[in-house]
């Protein structure tokens, strides 16, 4: 058959500059192979190097590998339980998110060729050779290019495929050394020159991708497929299908139950709490941990984004804006209609889970020591994961319990519960979302349950209003659809008179079903700042205090927080316990405002210092092509 010239695959050479090789080991049987494996290499007149995997930073240097030549070999062991072992528990950890988070995007390890083989015990079913399997599965998912089908050595020796692991292994090495070997000299890889009767180079190239996918063991069987069957197993991507489901089988207060029956397992790092709970790290968190910056509320307010505990009492939310971080997979409604859970059994898991997280970072390159046990002790709470937190009808005795375990609370609230915001107890510092200035771009972007949305709305802002205690309203500017209001905003600010206003970029949670958002939706700082800038210079009693260039995000704060010229935007979190446990203590009757409990701002977090916001406390970091901020928090 003649070739077709006009195809777009160039043939190309593949060479080889060296193998490094990765090791995950317990009883040091894969360290053991590693070496082994590294000792053939360099016979073939190849370099060769030996890596454990607790003392490599995949966030720091995986992607440097996509343009080594070199090839990755990864020799990784699975627990009992399907968990991966203590020395590579960091680098799976990683890689998990790293595949299912937009930030990283599809193409992140995009030249990365890699080969995979796991030691398994077939006895323990379900489990057998799980990391190995999902080290695999994530490399590709992140475009990783498969060099050979992933190996399986089998400590069961009557189900061994070879009669031992050792000789399992024997076996995929020598089809691995033929591989390595035809690739050192140069191997050329082109289109088959079929472009034109059998499709498009591009979907050849898929098909070949659902090809790797497909024949990834040598086993008759797939990772993929097994996560599908498995019953024990859901994903917080399914929540909405499950809920819907489970609406036309029973009561919603029953659906809800479901949680409380499955071991869900959130890609993004979320952990349930219960039946309506949940709780997650913050990527903040684990940067400040590594001494790599923390969140914008470390900038503003003064939080140790290390030890800030980011959770919801309340799954269930009763807007569906568009730029939900979790793609509407969580349960929505006006009204608790779930059972509910005490909230000292919540707290108890949240910290407990918590830990259990922070406990993940011993011993992970780049984390500090001290922050590493600062983390341990949590003292914030973020109560912004994803939901209505107010929503959950003993919110006041969840919030009276953090203070009591001298733990600062940050909420956050969709306005749409004005009565709720009123009957709140005192928190360390009120949110309000404030996503659109309008009553048409209100229902366009947060996408309202309630009927009577808007003057839900109206009525929220005046009950922050008349609170005493430090209250925000937070802005989220999406570009071409609700940066022109700038009128509008200045009336709902005069009526809510928030002490501050938060202004960010649209964060950009990927492609979604559920939400026409796309990156040219997301605003770059220098029009955030064009934007505030604008803003207040129509509010008389506000100016721009503070900068978080990292997060898109600027301050605008009322004038009564500078005091002599200077800034005290942040908070005596000690100052803030004693005032509310004399609250406490009093019945109500004392009282306290938001200026009782300032702190000075320091001037690397002003607006318009060379740091931007950054702590110079701190190392900033970049991952590799990284064009625009949608880092978010």
């Amino acid at each position: 058959m003649k070739k077709n010239n006009n195809c777009s695959d160039k043939d190309t050479v593949v060479h080889v500059s060296g193998v490094k090789i990765f090791y995950g080991s317990q009883t040091g049987t894969a360290k053991g192979f590693a070496v082994e494996l590294s000792e053939e290499v360099k016979t073939l007149g190849i370099p060769a190097e030996v890596t454990d995997m607790k003392d490599y930073d995949p966030d720091d240097q995986l992607a440097d590998e996509c343009t080594s030549k070199s090839i990755c070999v990864f020799i990784v062991a699975t627990y009992t339980d399907g968990q991966p072992t203590e020395n590579a528990e960091w680098f799976c950890k990683w890689l998990e998110e790293a595949s299912t988070d937009f930030r990283y995007g599809k193409t992140y390890l995009k030249g990365l060729r890699y080969a995979v083989f796991g030691l398994g015990n077939s006895v323990y079913v379900g489990h057998f050779n799980t990391v190995g399997k999902n080290v695999d599965k994530w490399l590709w998912m992140l475009s990783g290019m498969r060099i050979m089908t992933r190996g399986e050595g089998d400590c069961n020796v009557v189900k061994s495929r070879n009669g031992s692991i050792q000789a399992d292994f024997l076996a995929w090495k020598v089809k691995f050394l033929n591989r390595l070997q035809a690739l050192a000299k140069g191997e050329k890889k082109s289109c088959s020159g079929n472009c034109k009767t059998g499709g498009t180079c591009k979907n050849k190239r898929k098909d070949r991708q659902e090809e790797l996918i497909e024949s990834s063991s040598d086993e008759d069987e797939s990772g993929l497929q097994d996560e599908k069957k498995s019953g024990s197993v859901v994903d917080m991507e399914d929540l909405g299908n499950i809920m819907n489901s489970a609406k036309k089988r029973c009561l919603l207060s029953e659906s809800l139950i479901l949680l409380t029956c499955c071991s869900l397992s959130f890609p993004a790092g979320y952990k349930l709490i219960g039946s309506h709970s949940g709780v997650k790290l913050c990527r903040w968190t684990k940067s400040m941990l590594r001494g790599r910056g923390g969140c914008y509320k470390h900038t503003f307010y003064g939080i140790e984004s290390h030890r800030c505990m980011e959770t919801t009492p309340s799954l269930a939310c009763a807007n569906k804006c568009v730029f939900c971080w979790r793609h509407h997979t969580n349960p929505v409604g006006t009204e608790w209609r779930w059972k509910m859970d005490p909230a000292e059994k919540i707290l108890q898991d949240a910290v407990e889970k918590h830990q259990n997280m922070i406990r993940q970072f011993r011993g992970v390159p780049g984390v500090k020591p001290e922050r590493y046990e600062e983390g341990l002790a949590v003292k914030h709470c973020a109560l912004s994961l994803v939901g209505e937190p107010i929503m959950y009808p003993e919110i006041n005795t969840f919030i009276r319990l953090l203070h009591s375990h001298h733990i600062s609370s940050f909420l956050v609230t969709n306005a749409q519960f004005p009565q709720e915001i009123r009957s709140l107890e005192p928190v360390t510092q009120l949110y309000v979302s404030v996503d659109a200035s309008t009553k048409d771009s209100l229902k366009k972007i947060d996408r309202p349950l309630f009927k009577d949305f808007w003057p839900r709305f109206l009525d929220s802002l005046k009950a922050l209003g008349e609170k005493r205690q430090r209250t925000v309203y937070r802005l989220t500017l999406v570009k071409a659809w609700n940066v022109e209001e700038m009128q509008a905003y200045s009336e709902l600010i005069a009526l809510g008179q928030p002490d501050f206003i938060e202004v960010k970029g649209v964060t950009y949670c990927g492609e979604s079903s559920a939400s026409s958002l796309t990156m040219a939706n997301v605003p770059w700082h220098q029009e955030v700042v064009a934007f505030v800038q604008q803003l207040a210079d129509m509010l008389p009693q506000y100016e721009i205090a503070c900068e978080h260039e990292h997060s898109n995000c600027l301050l605008i704060a009322h004038t009564k927080f500078k005091v002599e010229g200077e800034w005290w935007t942040w908070i005596d979190y000690e100052r803030f316990q004693e005032l509310v446990q004399a609250h406490e203590e009093s019945g109500g009757q004392q009282s306290f405002s938001a200026l009782d409990y300032i702190a000075k701002t320091p001037s690397w977090a002003l607006f318009g210092a060379s740091e931007q916001g950054f702590d110079p406390a701190d190392t900033r970091f970049q991952r590799r092509n990284k064009t625009k901020d949608i880092s978010g928090c």
